[in-house]
């Protein structure tokens, strides 16, 4: 019988027991190709954690509920805490980390910043990978917009009107580029 075990800081993938079960697993994440040999059991988050050294995806309710574990995946949302290897063969992954490019903030990371949406941070990279997905989608979303593609993440310090403007603030200046 498998245990699932709940905390992203335990090494899930390299136990002996789980040795006879590793598999190859090839994925890109944040534009970069990697190859792991791993239980393909193991949830996405404690591959990008533990396996690779990013930690943007966080742990909150292991079953989709929060939000806060969430990353794109082949252009589209993602819960790393249910995504198992298995299913990430070959897939195209971004998480916060990935939004930065030559060391420069991505313009929501700024904007964040710059409204002080993030008044404990736990939640933030999910919500910012959320709302790059719907700049993505939508470069010019209205408040009802962004309120309803922010309804799978919980933001327990109750920063959402910042969050919100944050979101379009960025909206704003995309559209300026």
């Amino acid at each position: 019988m498998a245990i699932k075990l709940i905390f992203p800081e335990h090494q899930f993938a390299m136990t002996d027991a789980h040795a006879g079960g590793l598999k190859e697993l090839k994925f890109v994440v944040n534009g970069k190709s990697r190859a792991i040999r791993i239980d393909p059991g193991t949830p996405l988050l404690y591959i990008l954690r533990n396996e690779l050294g990013l930690c943007s995806p966080r742990y909150g309710c292991g079953s989709e509920q929060c939000g806060a574990c969430k990353v794109i995946v082949d252009g589209k949302m993602g819960f790393a805490c249910t995504l198992t290897a298995e299913e990430l063969d070959g897939c195209d992954i971004r998480t916060l980390e990935g939004l930065a490019v030559d060391g420069s903030l991505h313009v929501l990371q700024q904007a964040f910043l710059a409204e002080n949406a993030a008044q404990c941070g736990y939640c933030a990279s999910g919500i910012i990978m959320t709302a790059a997905l719907l700049l993505e989608e939508n470069q010019a979303p209205s408040r009802s917009e962004i309120q309803q593609a922010l309804v799978g993440n919980l933001c327990r310090c109750g920063a959402h009107n910042r969050i919100i403007q944050a979101i379009q603030r960025a909206a704003q200046e995309l559209s300026i580029e």
